[in-house]
């Protein structure tokens, strides 16, 4: 599960792994989440020290997880944690597939620096945060994506072009132009926005803000089992 948790524009959120989707499922399960994530909010996200804090029973969440494996039979992981400091920032989280509120297979934690009130953009925050689920973008713009992405990427195109047997002469051409695609398609600024493909996110953010200012300073997206 994704699990997300909320205190006063402050926000954290947790990826826990079982082996079975049925597991998932299961109350203790959830409820043992709903308090992890709780408590990597007080930790800030930081997972060493997750573990190694007191849950409600007085039991370290170490401790607690290693008690829930032995009664329900499965492997189970805390994979990850992410954190949103309320510092100054309006911040927002989505969930996808939701099994209740803030618990779902899919989460994303969206932080925008504004000169609105966080009332002005509460629903472009939701819609934005709804963009990053549906569209996983890599990074806000093209500086946030790693070189060695972009790097092979260039690499994949341009030995598929060779192999179709473009003419050399303008298979740099045509891989630059791909390229171009691949960081529009995997930068959220650069994206097509979902609600309305023929504008992109930073022409819906540019007319929203007007003469405000609104900044996506951070997001985190976690979906179940991505990357394993």
């Amino acid at each position: 599960l994704v699990c997300i948790f909320e205190k006063e524009n402050e926000f954290s959120m947790i990826e826990i792994n079982s082996e079975t989707d049925f597991v998932a499922k299961n109350n203790e399960f959830i409820k043992f989440a709903e308090e992890v994530t709780e408590v990597a909010l007080s930790k800030k996200g930081k997972l060493d020290d997750i573990l190694l804090s007191k849950m409600k029973n007085s039991n370290l969440v170490k401790d607690n997880l290693v008690e829930l494996i032995s009664k329900i039979g499965e492997k189970i992981t805390i994979r990850r944690s992410s954190y949103l400091n309320k510092n100054k920032l309006s911040n927002f989280s989505y969930t996808h597939s939701s099994l209740k509120k803030n618990i779902g297979k899919l989460g994303v934690l969206l932080s925008i620096e504004t000169t609105k009130s966080k009332n002005d953009i509460n629903n472009l925050g939701k819609q934005l945060a709804m963009q990053i689920a549906a569209s996983a973008p890599l990074a806000i713009d093209k500086d946030g994506i790693d070189t060695s992405v972009i790097t092979k990427e260039k690499e994949i195109i341009t030995e598929e072009l060779k192999n179709s047997g473009k003419d050399p002469k303008i298979v740099d051409k045509i891989a630059a132009g791909k390229l171009n695609k691949f960081i529009n398609d995997n930068t959220l600024l650069n994206q097509e926005w979902i609600m309305d493909p023929k504008k992109k996110v930073k022409d819906i953010i540019k007319d929203f803000a007007d003469k405000d200012k609104i900044i996506i300073k951070n997001f985190f997206r976690f979906k179940v089992g991505e990357g394993i």
